[in-house]
């Protein structure tokens, strides 16, 4: 097994996990098979390898290739973005302060959407529980295994930045920078394990799967609403003057504490607040690592609640799924595999864990964007706006939903493809989006429709019923757009390798829904007219849309 030079840098620091209990020469092993398992891509059992490089195994000239670093580039392009910020003036508190935020919004909810799979991955206990190794080493490995591709990621995002921070304002700067990037990375990695910690703690089978999933949607909401927050922070005159008034209850935002030492550093303010914000930064990270340090053996201790399988659901669940694929289903196995996918939706762990973050997401941009532009209005002054639209931003889930139905932890278990009496592939299809559309965009849409409609008014209902029929409508167009496999059938570590871009197209077509809808209701019966294409259009799309060459 090859040498690599992350595990030849950690090798310098091998006492300082001795003295915390970690068997390092184990560890390192772990760590170092974890690595090399990452870098290898198996072709999916079903379908023609994509590429050469898939075909090969997933080499790259007789090396191992490891496609998380082929994603970097667009963290590469937002840090860019980000770094104008750095370089504005000297107002750290505010230029830091934002730069932090952002930082820590792109990183956490990569860590929860990517990364929470593998902090919580028992597969390996089976070899590892019945060798002498102890569990704060297992823990440590699984930490430092993220870690890894944290310390990449945020590599990604800050490099640029850094660079402009080192020429603008000098290499105190740029230290201080990567100082608190690192401690920045150790809280959010912690944090997400202890809370994760605290789940396990409490709830057990079924019911724990459940709440870890209700977790990462209200933890996706806290970043979305701290990240808001944070900008109300500070009184604007510019964009290079922006004034901020310490207060109590802004210790509780975290990026605040990382933009505070850049001030009391660097510029010499020694007040109480900014005393006091420095220490949490650097405290904080350190004491929050010590304490995972302690209860790394609970933590692994715990996962294996994660195997229990809990109670079964009653029967009378079965029944109620059978009626509504009947009632929906076009075919008898279009009703088939709409109960297929609906039950490996609620039972495949890892596609919760991938798919539930972006419904907090989801669930919270359109308020955000609606309380932002009508705040000054108040919420009695909504209705007779058209502020309701905003509600098409519910719908940002909808290509994350659609693109992971593809994939599976049990993906080998494809072959039942082959040995089935599948002649035609579309009810297969149909079925699988009729039941991500059911179970998830749906109910979503229905529950935000229902909040809106108490904030604006009954008379938004038929703007309403448009968006709900521009939603089904955009998820047929969605799936056709996107690359597509057998329900299931691939793999779950390749998950979303190379679909960034092919995103953007998508959230311009939402976009496009909604500015059509917006030149409605500037009509007279506008808003009905349109109702009546999308219903034309929703019936050719999910009539034909599926009738074209499918894999």
């Amino acid at each position: 097994m090859k040498e690599m030079r992350t595990l030849w840098v950690l090798d310098r620091f091998k006492g300082v996990f001795g003295k915390f209990g970690v068997d390092y020469p184990v560890m390192r092993r772990i760590l170092q098979i974890k690595l090399t398992m990452d870098g290898r891509r198996v072709p999916t059992i079903i379908g023609k390898a994509r590429n050469k490089d898939q075909a090969d195994g997933g080499k790259v000239n007789g090396t191992e290739k490891n496609q998380f670093f082929s994603s970097l580039w667009l963290y590469l392009i937002f840090g860019a973005f980000s770094s104008m910020f750095v370089g504005l003036g000297d107002n750290f508190i505010f230029q830091m302060s934002l730069i932090f935020g952002i930082f820590m919004f792109m990183i956490m909810t990569s860590l929860i959407s990517d990364f929470s799979s593998v902090l919580l991955d028992i597969r390996d206990r089976n070899i590892l529980s019945t060798k002498p190794v102890n569990r704060r080493t297992i823990a440590m490995a699984k930490m430092l295994h993220i870690c890894f591709y944290m310390f990449f990621l945020t590599g990604a995002i800050a490099i640029v930045p850094l660079g402009v921070g080192l020429v603008r304002h000098g290499i105190g700067f740029f230290l201080l920078f990567v100082a608190e990037l690192i401690l920045m990375d150790l809280l959010i990695v912690v944090i997400t394990a202890l809370i994760y910690l605290a789940v396990l703690k409490f709830f057990d089978g079924e019911k724990l799967k459940d709440f870890i999933n209700y977790v990462q949607i209200g933890l996706t909401i806290v970043i979305a609403l701290g990240y808001q927050l944070l900008i109300r922070l500070f009184d604007f005159v510019d964009l290079q003057q922006a004034v901020f008034q310490p207060k109590w209850w802004q210790f509780v935002i975290v990026p605040v504490w990382f933009g505070a030492p850049f001030e009391t550093l660097l510029h010499g303010d020694n007040s109480i607040p900014y005393l006091l914000f420095s220490l949490l930064a650097l405290c904080v990270p350190i004491l929050t690592f010590l304490l995972y340090i302690k209860l790394m053996p609970s933590l692994e201790r715990n996962l294996q609640k994660l195997a229990d399988p809990g109670s079964r659901k009653k029967e009378g669940a079965g029944k109620w799924l059978k009626s509504i694929s009947h009632l929906l289903g076009s075919s008898p196995q279009e009703e088939v595999f709409f109960r297929f996918a609906w039950t490996m939706m609620g039972n495949e762990r890892e596609f919760k864990l991938k798919v539930y973050p972006s419904i907090g997401f989801s669930l919270i941009f359109p308020f955000i964007f609606l309380f932002t532009s009508g705040r000054e209005r108040g919420l009695s002054g909504l209705p007779g706006t058209r502020l309701h639209l905003f509600i098409y931003f519910c719908a940002l889930l909808v290509p994350n939903v659609i693109l992971m139905l593809k994939y599976s932890r049990s993906y080998k278990a494809a072959w039942i493809y082959r040995v089935l009496p599948i002649g035609d592939r579309v009810p297969v299809y149909r079925g699988t989006l009729m039941a991500a559309v059911v179970r998830l965009i749906l109910p979503l849409y229905a529950a935000e429709a229902v909040v809106f409609a108490f904030l604006f008014g009954t008379e938004i209902v038929p703007d309403l019923i448009v968006a709900g029929l521009a939603i089904l409508a955009y998820s047929v167009l969605s799936f056709a757009y996107l690359s597509k496999a057998l329900p299931f059938s691939e793999r779950l570590e390749t998950a979303q390798q190379g679909e960034g871009m092919r995103m953007i197209p998508l959230m311009l077509l939402l976009g496009g829904f909604a500015l059509v809808h917006y030149a409605a209701t500037l009509v007279s019966f506008g808003v009905y007219v349109y109702a009546a294409l999308l219903l034309a259009a929703n019936w050719v799309l999910w009539q034909r849309a599926f009738s074209v060459k499918l894999p």
